[in-house]
C-alpha cells in the first residue's frame, strides 16, 4: 500500500477524473461518494443561504465522446461494456459512461483493506448495483443500505418515497476495515430480556437474553423455536437506517441544494475506517463527508467542480468543529509518486515494446506503418492526469498525432469515425 501524495484537509477545485487520475494508487482508506443521480433535474441554493452560488445540471445527453468511452472500455473491461449496452436510454448511457470512468480510477487508489460507499436513490440503483458488480466484482458487495427518513407528501398514484440506496463494496472482501455498530432502538429487547418474530412458513420464535426475565415465556410451550442469546447486551446494526433529513432550522443546514446529514456520514465513516484513516469524497460538495470525518479524527480531502466546496468546508469547519482552519485549496493535478523510476515516454525502448504489442499499426486509423513513422503519444494526456507509465501509451502515426493533440483517445475516435 502506498501514502497519499497530496496532505490532510486538502480540498480541490476541478473535474474529479484527472485528479484522481494523479493521485496514487492503494492509498485511500474510505471513498464516500454522493454523485448526480440522473435526476434530469437543476439544483441551484436559495438565495440568501449560506451556500448562496452553489448549483449544478443533472441532466444527461449522450455525445460522441461518451460513445468512444464505451469503445474503450469494451477493450479493457468487458464485464462493464455489457452493463453500459444494458442501459434503456441515450440519457442513461451517458451518465453510467460518466460513473463508470470514475468509479474505475476509485478502484485504483482505494486500499486493499478499503470500502466505498456509493449514495443513490431509486432513479438509477439498479444499473448502479450492475456498474459497481462489473467493476468491484459480485464477491465484494457488502450491503445495500436503505437510508430511511420521513417526509410528508401528498401522493396521489404511488407510495411515499422515503428513502435513498447505499451501495457497498470492498476493495477485497474479508480484509476490509468494517467496526460493529449496534442499534440504540433495538436495545429494549435486551432490557426487556426477550422478544418474539415470526420467521418463514409461520414458525414463531422466542429470543431470550436473559433467562430470569424470560422465564414464564419460556414454560409457556406457546413457541416453535427458543433462540438463547445470554450475554449479548446490544443489537447489531441492521442495512436499515432511520435517519432524519436536516431540519430547515437545523444548525447544520446551509442551504445547499442536496445537503445530507452529518450523522448518516459519521455512520458510515464509523464503520469502514479507523482513526488517522483518509477518507476521500469526490463529489464533496456542501463538505459532509469532510466535516464528519474531521470530527472522528480522520484524515479526509475532497473535490468538486464547484468553486463553492473550498468555501463551505471552511464554513463548516469553524460552524460546526469549532476549529479556525484553512483547509488546502489545490485547482493542479497531483503528481503520482507511486510509480517508481520510469524511463522517458518516448525512448527507444518504449517505442519497441510498442510496435511489437501493436503489431506496427497505429491505435487510431489502425493503419500499418514501419516504425519510423509512429510517434509515442499518451492515452490520457499529461494535462488530464495521464503518466509517462507504459501501460499510458501508445504509437499513433502522424496524422492522427495531429488530430488528437492533448486530448483523450476517445476524442481522436470521435473525430476518426466522422471522418471514415
Amino acid at each position: 500500500m502506498n501514502e497519499p501524495n497530496w496532505v490532510n484537509q486538502t480540498v480541490w477545485t476541478g473535474d474529479n477524473l484527472p485528479i484522481m487520475r494523479g493521485m496514487n494508487s492503494d492509498c485511500v482508506d474510505l471513498i464516500c461518494l454522493d454523485p448526480p443521480f440522473n435526476s434530469d433535474a437543476n439544483y441551484a441554493a436559495p438565495i440568501g443561504s449560506e451556500a448562496a452560488g452553489a448549483e449544478f445540471k443533472d441532466t444527461w445527453s449522450l455525445t460522441d465522446i461518451d460513445a468512444e468511452w464505451i469503445n474503450l472500455i469494451e477493450d479493457r473491461e468487458p464485464r462493464l461494456f455489457r452493463v453500459l449496452l444494458a442501459a434503456m436510454t441515450d440519457s442513461d448511457k451517458s451518465y453510467l459512461v460518466y460513473m463508470a470512468v470514475r468509479l474505475l480510477e476509485m478502484r485504483r487508489i482505494l486500499k486493499p483493506t478499503g470500502s466505498i460507499y456509493l449514495h443513490c436513490d431509486p432513479t438509477m440503483s439498479h444499473y448502479l448495483k450492475l456498474l459497481m458488480d462489473a467493476i468491484w466484482g459480485r464477491g465484494n458487495f457488502r450491503n445495500e443500505v436503505i437510508w430511511h427518513y420521513g417526509k410528508w407528501t401528498n401522493a396521489a398514484k404511488h407510495f411515499q418515497k422515503n428513502h435513498d440506496i447505499l451501495l457497498v463494496y470492498a476493495k477485497n472482501a474479508g480484509e476490509h476495515t468494517f467496526n460493529k455498530l449496534y442499534n440504540d432502538e433495538e436495545s429494549y429487547h435486551y432490557e426487556k430480556g426477550w422478544h418474539t418474530n415470526t420467521i418463514e412458513d409461520g414458525i414463531s420464535q422466542l429470543i431470550v437474553y436473559d433467562k430470569k426475565k424470560a422465564k414464564e415465556k419460556i414454560e409457556s410451550g406457546i413457541y416453535d423455536n427458543i433462540v438463547y442469546r445470554e450475554g449479548e447486551t446490544k443489537a447489531a446494526m441492521p442495512d436499515v437506517w432511520k435517519i432524519s433529513v436536516i431540519n430547515p432550522m437545523a444548525d447544520e443546514r446551509i442551504g445547499y441544494p442536496t445537503q445530507k446529514p452529518l450523522e448518516l456520514y459519521k455512520r458510515i465513516i464509523a464503520a469502514s475506517s479507523n482513526d488517522g484513516d483518509m477518507v476521500l469524497d469526490p463529489f464533496c460538495g456542501c463538505a459532509t463527508t469532510c466535516i464528519a470525518a474531521e470530527k472522528l479524527e480522520r484524515q479526509w480531502c475532497g473535490i468538486d467542480i464547484s468553486g463553492k466546496a473550498i468555501e463551505l468546508t471552511k464554513l463548516r469547519l469553524q460552524k460546526e468543529v469549532g476549529i479556525f482552519s484553512n483547509p488546502i485549496h489545490r485547482t493542479d493535478i497531483p503528481q503520482r509518486t507511486d510509480l517508481g523510476k520510469i524511463p522517458p515516454y518516448n525512448s527507444a525502448e518504449n517505442r519497441r515494446f510498442l510496435y511489437g504489442a501493436q503489431s506496427g499499426n497505429c491505435a487510431g486509423c489502425k493503419e500499418h506503418f514501419e516504425a519510423r513513422h509512429l510517434e509515442v503519444d499518451h492515452i490520457i494526456a499529461r494535462s488530464n492526469g495521464g503518466t509517462d507509465h507504459i501501460e499510458n501509451l501508445q504509437l499513433l502515426c502522424a496524422s492522427c498525432n495531429r488530430i488528437k493533440g492533448d486530448r483523450g483517445m476517445e476524442y481522436l475516435r470521435s473525430k476518426l469515425q466522422l471522418i471514415i
